[in-house]
């Protein structure tokens, strides 16, 4: 059976309203990150640097959680359809493979007159503190959607085979 996916119109949407989804970061996800990005900076893939730096350890893309804010933005609050404007992150705290993120947005302005939200964007690490916060400003969609969700496949990174799951 098809996973359905629907938004939320911005008539639908109210000050307040929130949406959240907790995702546990893989050494995986950091890999794949990377070879999408480009960015093969040895804090995120070389352990031997990791382990002598600042923090440690490897640690995730910093915006590889904003990258999931856009995941909520797109799939859930508003959800398809939605036009992201723009996004202002600040970052408090490493993410690190095993941590456990909860991203959420919040609607914290509705503007009628262009269909705008700007709405609050908190991820939050499994010990509750905050590892990203900011803001994002999109245009709500106006008409509603609901399809089928997508269903990618899997991804070859060198010798190593990642599906890709919701």
């Amino acid at each position: 059976m098809d996973e359905i996916i629907e938004n939320r119109t911005f008539d639908e949407i109210g000050v307040g309203d929130s949406a959240s989804l907790t995702r546990t970061i893989l050494q995986a996800d950091i890999e794949l990150f990377a070879a999408l990005s480009g960015d093969f900076n040895p804090a995120h893939l070389d352990h031997d640097y990791a382990n002598s730096s600042m923090f440690a350890g490897v640690i995730a893309h910093g915006m590889f959680s904003g990258a999931l804010i856009s995941t909520v933005l797109g799939m859930l609050l508003p959800g398809p359809g939605t036009i992201y404007l723009g996004q202002t992150l600040r970052f408090a705290r490493p993410v690190k493979p095993g941590d456990r993120l909860t991203v959420t947005v919040t609607v914290r302005e509705k503007h009628d007159d262009k269909k705008r939200l700007v709405l609050d964007c908190l991820c939050s690490n499994q010990d509750g503190k905050a590892v990203v916060k900011g803001e994002a400003e999109v245009i709500a969609p106006s008409d509603k959607i609901r399809r089928s969700r997508c269903q990618p496949g899997a991804v070859k990174l060198g010798d190593a085979v990642y599906a890709i799951t919701p």
